[in-house]
């Protein structure tokens, strides 16, 4: 980003070039390829785009002489890109995904910093079989678990249950957890039609009535505390399940996981009793991003939930 005076604000305006051009000392690091694919802010990013770029570095992966990748990114979609590549990059070679939260016309950009700090982690040897990793403020993250937790603090993206599985200090990478278990979704299509809802009290059912009425081929709910749904709601969900359609229960609480500890109407063993989904740890957005590729590989509810529910993370 760089502060436009005739908008008044700062848009999309340096390619990948003009960005290293801005680190000198970027090429001391190591050896490497320049790729523009996109030149885009976070919000403008899309499943299909991402689906784009997941190609793209499976490709370049597959070459003998490549080590990984970094991708640049704007901060405000970051993690939902991020997940979607650990989900559909089937490569041992590890990707890590950066951004910055000071545009390069604002004192203190941490782009540059970033950016290095990134590549050393992809040059380093324990960076293999990570999957994709989010590197920002000297922090190492993986895709499935970290989230933007600030608009605009250096120290946005964490991991509030899990914490970094890395850290950057100057040239070194200190490791502070295994590497684990990662499910690639195989697919050559996706199924955007899948709408997400979060729960307030007194949620009604009128807009996931309408999703169903207009074409929705999944839902995900970020529910309440374990996984619960208010009742006004809930009726709406009934329909969707009996329909039937993919539901993906998630919490709207940044830890923890989804569970049918509660009995009452609407509540986690209701949805579980009539079939469905349950996200586990993972937020609304990602499941969101997974519920989209899941579809594009199968349309069975069974196969989706075996998809969401097996694994260390449940």
């Amino acid at each position: 980003m760089k502060f436009d005076p005739e908008v008044g604000a700062a848009v999309p305006a340096y390619s990948g070039r003009d960005i290293l051009a801005m680190i000198p000392d970027f090429s001391a690091v190591g050896e490497y390829d320049l790729i523009d694919f996109a030149r885009l802010p976070g919000p403008h990013m899309t499943p299909e785009k991402m689906f784009e770029l997941s190609k793209l570095l499976s490709r370049e992966l597959g070459r003998e002489e490549i080590v990984g990748a970094v991708v640049t990114h704007g901060t405000d979609a970051l993690e939902e890109t991020a997940y979607f590549l650990d989900l559909t990059v089937d490569s041992s070679k590890p990707i890590a995904v950066i951004g910055a939260m000071r545009h390069s016309g604002e004192i203190g950009w941490d782009g540059a910093h970033n950016l290095i700090s990134a590549a050393r982690v992809v040059f380093d040897t324990e960076g293999m079989d990570r999957g994709v990793m989010v590197v920002m403020n000297d922090e190492i993250f993986t895709a499935r678990e970290v989230t933007k937790t600030h608009t605009e603090a250096y120290d946005a993206f964490k991991s509030p249950e899990f914490g970094p599985i890395g850290l950057v200090d100057k040239d070194r990478i200190m490791w502070v957890r295994g590497k684990f278990w990662r499910k690639i979704i195989r697919t050559e299509r996706l199924e955007t039609r899948v709408d997400m809802f979060k729960m307030y009290a007194g949620f009604d059912a009128r807009l996931i009535d309408y999703a169903i009425d207009t074409g929705a081929q999944g839902l995900v709910i970020e529910a309440m505390g374990r996984g619960n749904i208010p009742p006004s709601a809930f009726t709406a969900v009934r329909r969707a399940l009996q329909k039937p359609l993919p539901v993906v229960i998630c919490s709207r609480s940044i830890r923890g996981r989804v569970l049918d500890t509660y009995g009452y109407e609407g509540a986690g063993k209701q949805s579980r009793q009539l079939g469905a989904i349950f996200g586990g740890s993972l937020s609304g957005q990602k499941a969101r991003i997974k519920l989209i590729l899941a579809l594009g590989m199968t349309r069975s509810i069974e196969e989706i939930r075996k998809i969401f529910e097996e694994g260390v993370y449940q």
